[in-house]
This record gives structure tokens, C-alpha cells and sequence, in this order.
């Protein structure tokens, strides 16, 4: 068979990596992996031109010369199927509100209107990537949280992302679950981590990356930031945890590179919840959103479920 590629693209609240997948292998070639942090509030055409330069950079480095597709890892709220985005109020994407974003990246390029531009929950492409990376999880219940600017999770059965019915919670979302006096994401999130640290020493941080850098210095008051937002995260999944009868519990985002300062308390606070699942700490997250994300061209060109290449 004729190898294929797509151009995956992982976009966050602060950053947006771009990497070219060999669709048949689903392989990621590692010299197109190109990534730029920005700030994700400027004006839309600002922004498209970051994410236009990052594009074409990753697809200049694969020396690929065609590519059939492209495939995002987006944060919602989104209208994923029309390629509409509805995030606001969340500080990050403010003025993308109500744009097509699917036109946006399709003008930038230069594409033709019916060239396949997907996308997909930036948490469900990491969970599929995930258990695309370990095939042991290809066959079990997997739920997956991303933990940084905001909270994401999914669910994934079989390979295939789980978003309705009573064993997930609505849309398969937990940000805005209620948690305490307020949502799980104002608590499990860099704001939330924030908020920890402001509660606990008075001081206020402008960022999560502080605190972990105070923590890494011996700074007690940051690690027990860190501990707390993880107790919090226990709390939080472990209903979803016994009612999906998840078989593994992955973590990633940016804050689970810290997760020497949290996993310890989450997995103390996760038994007390009467619930013991093995517990993995992503190790590439990016990557593995990025191939989450190509499991959308495969099943578009190939037009079959993920399912018929896992095996």
C-alpha cells in the first residue's frame, strides 16, 4: 500500500505543536515535530500567523511533498464536526469566539474547500493516543485526564472515545463538574494550582511553572500546592473511575511533568475513595495527541473504525 500522510496538530491554550504521521504505521516522522508557545489571546490573524509558520515548518522538515489530510487537537468548547469555536471567558482563545476555524487554517494554506481539515477534543486524542502507544490498553476501558491551562478527560473503550451515557458524565467532560464551591477546573488546572499556592502563602504567582520551580528548590509551600491539586484530582475522578470500571488511569498536560510533587498524594487520596486502578504518568504527551488526532484521517480515508487497525 501507498504510504499516506497527514499533519497532526496539537493546540493548547499557550502552544501549538505540529508533527507529519505516516497514516498507514501511524508513526509520527520525528524530525517534522515543531513546536512554538504563544499567547493565545492575541488577535485571530496574529495567532494564524503562528500556527500558518508552525505548519509549514513541520511539513518543510518531514520532506514530505503531499499530504492527505490535516487532523487538530483542540480545547473546547468547540463544535468539533463544524469546526466552530466557542471558548470564552476561559483566558485563552478570546478573540476565536464564533470563528471557523476549519476555513481559517484551510485560507492559510491555500487548501481547497472540501480538503479534510478534523478535529477532535484535545483530551480524547491524547487518551486514543495513549492506547495507541501501549497496545495492552487497546482492549481495556481507559480514562485519561490532560492537566494545564484547563482540566480535559476521556474516556476510551476499545479504542474508541466514550462521550454519552450514564457510565461517563455529560459530553464526557469533567471541567466543569461541580467541585466544591465551584467547578473541578478552577481547583485541577494551572489557575487551580495557583489559586493553592495563593491560599496557602499569602503570595500571589503568576504561573504554574513558578510554583513548580519553588517546589524543585525545596520550597514547602509549593509542593504542598502540588499535593493538594492532587488529593483534589482523587476526589474528583474517582466516582468516574468505579462507574466507567476504567482498567487504567493515565495523566497528562504540562502539569503532569510535576507529577513527582502530586502523584504520591493522588494515589494516597484515590484508595481512601475506595479506589485502586494502575496509575500512568505520560511520558509525551504531545505525541500521543498528535496520533490520536491522525486516527481521524485514518478512519476518514480509509473509512473504517480505528478498531480494524488496532489488531
Amino acid at each position: 500500500m501507498k504510504n499516506i500522510f497527514a499533519i497532526g496538530l496539537d493546540i493548547g491554550g499557550s502552544h501549538i505543536t505540529a508533527g507529519v504521521i505516516a497514516v498507514n504505521e501511524m508513526k509520527l516522522i520525528e524530525v517534522s515535530l515543531y513546536k512554538e508557545s504563544f499567547d493565545s489571546n492575541l488577535q485571530a490573524d496574529q495567532v494564524m500567523d503562528i500556527w500558518e509558520r508552525v505548519i509549514r515548518t513541520s511539513w518543510k522538515n518531514s520532506g514530505v511533498e503531499e499530504f492527505v489530510g490535516i487532523s487538530v487537537c483542540m480545547p473546547g468548547p468547540f463544535d468539533y464536526a463544524n469546526g466552530i469555536c466557542w471558548i470564552k471567558g476561559q483566558t485563552k482563545y478570546e478573540h476565536f469566539y464564533g470563528l471557523d476555524v476549519r476555513k481559517l487554517i484551510r485560507d492559510r494554506l491555500n487548501l481547497s474547500d472540501d480538503f479534510p481539515v478534523l478535529f477532535e477534543n484535545d483530551a480524547d486524542c491524547f487518551g486514543k493516543g495513549e492506547v495507541f502507544k501501549n497496545a495492552e490498553n487497546r482492549s481495556r476501558k481507559v480514562m485519561a485526564v490532560t492537566l494545564g491551562t484547563g482540566l480535559g478527560a476521556c474516556f476510551i473503550d476499545k479504542a474508541e472515545a466514550i462521550t454519552t451515557g450514564n457510565k461517563v458524565p455529560t459530553d464526557g467532560e469533567l471541567y466543569n463538574s461541580p467541585y466544591k464551591d465551584s467547578i473541578a477546573e478552577d481547583y485541577v488546572s494551572a489557575r487551580g494550582l495557583i489559586a493553592h499556592y495563593q491560599q496557602l502563602s499569602g503570595r500571589k504567582i503568576d504561573s504554574g511553572l513558578e510554583i513548580f520551580n519553588l517546589a524543585t528548590a525545596g520550597d514547602e509551600i509549593a509542593s504542598e500546592a502540588f499535593r493538594n491539586l492532587g488529593e483534589d484530582l482523587a476526589v474528583i475522578v474517582a466516582p468516574w473511575l468505579k462507574t466507567f470500571e476504567a482498567e487504567c488511569f493515565i495523566i497528562g498536560g504540562k502539569i503532569a511533568n510535576a507529577s513527582v510533587f502530586f502523584l504520591t498524594a493522588f494515589e494516597e487520596k484515590l484508595k481512601k475513595q475506595g479506589c485502586e486502578v494502575p496509575v500512568l504518568i505520560s511520558s509525551d504527551n504531545e505525541i500521543a495527541a498528535l496520533l490520536g488526532a491522525t486516527s481521524l484521517i485514518y478512519k476518514e480515508y480509509f473509512n473504517q473504525n480505528e478498531s480494524a487497525f488496532l489488531y
